[in-house]
């Protein structure tokens, strides 16, 4: 195990300068960001695609409720007998 601390002691000693360089004003997500924000933009594309076409689908107008009438003509079947 103290053979890892070193070489990871070692590598950020080494990132360190290499820090400094960069100048805090010039930083930006890359190329590696773009990607991502992308790949997340075309998933949302197509998540709300797939949601349009499937609320296309829905039948938005209620129908009478059929339980509910048999139950009201059993209950004044009851009460005349």
């Amino acid at each position: 195990m103290p053979d890892m601390s070193a070489s990871v002691s070692l590598a950020v000693t080494h990132l360190v300068p290499l820090a400094k360089e960069v100048d805090k004003n010039k930083v930006t997500p890359g190329v590696l960001g773009f990607i991502v924000f992308a790949v997340m933009a075309l998933a949302v594309w197509g998540l709300m695609k797939s949601m349009s076409k499937h609320m296309q689908k829905v039948d938005f107008k209620e129908s009478p409720d059929a339980e509910a009438e048999p139950a009201e003509k059993t209950d004044s079947t009851a009460q005349r007998g």
